[in-house]
């Protein structure tokens, strides 16, 4: 599952990310409101989670702003703002949880398991693109009549691709979401995984490549 968390508190904001992606969370973290709306505009997340005070925009302006463009993706306030009309504002404002500071990486964790597992009323069990569709409850990707069940790490590197269709995604960029950093992965791990995905897409009959340029990346593309 892919999370966008925004906090303008660095040290706090490596930490979080780490227990995050330690659980097999796909992270992108920012530190001001403003790159979390826009992060939230150009990308599908599964859950995000906002601190209250921060520069450009504080939280609840930005838990404010999303709602009001019709974007319901589930968002876990965190703040160190205590006092019960703080967490009134926050749920007035459309926030599904609020979890003060300082808090344990366990209740962190369950919190957001629980606010995620709610998700279904927003987020489809089908991921598309062009003639491909990936199953994120059977990790099966299809494509008409055919399909395959890709394994754990393949599966991981088709939904960074799905969910970054607009850009390209350096080898580094792909080693962070979709293995985390994961001891022994490097360069050559995801050129690999890249070249058996390939194989695989064409297997089930797809027009969709997965396209490289130098020195930029990698991307889906729908010939």
């Amino acid at each position: 599952m892919k999370l966008l968390y925004a906090e303008d508190e660095k040290d706090l904001a490596e930490a979080v990310t780490d227990i995050l992606e330690a659980s097999d969370y796909i992270v992108d973290t920012v530190y001001d409101g403003v790159s979390a709306l826009n992060y939230a505009a150009m990308e599908q997340y599964d859950g995000i989670i906002l601190d209250v005070m921060m520069p450009g925009k504080n939280g609840i302006e930005v838990l404010k702003e999303l709602r009001q463009k019709g974007n319901n993706v589930p968002v876990l306030i965190l703040s160190a703002k205590t006092e019960v009309e703080d967490r009134i504002t926050g749920f007035d404002s459309g926030a599904d949880d609020y979890l003060p500071k300082p808090f344990v990486k366990e209740e962190l964790l369950s919190r957001l398991r629980a606010m995620l597992r709610r998700r279904d009323s927003y987020q489809p069990d089908i991921k598309t693109f062009g003639d491909i569709s990936l199953n994120t409850s059977t990790d099966e990707l299809i494509c008409g009549n055919n399909k395959i069940v890709l394994q754990n790490l393949e599966y991981r590197l088709m939904e960074t691709l799905m969910m970054n269709t607009t850009r390209y995604l350096t080898a580094d960029d792909i080693l962070s979401k979709a293995w985390s950093f994961d001891s022994g992965a490097d360069v050559d791990t995801v050129w690999v995984y890249l070249s058996g995905l390939r194989k695989k897409i064409a297997g089930i009959g797809s027009r969709i490549k997965i396209v490289s340029r130098r020195n930029i990346g990698y991307r889906l593309e729908d010939k």
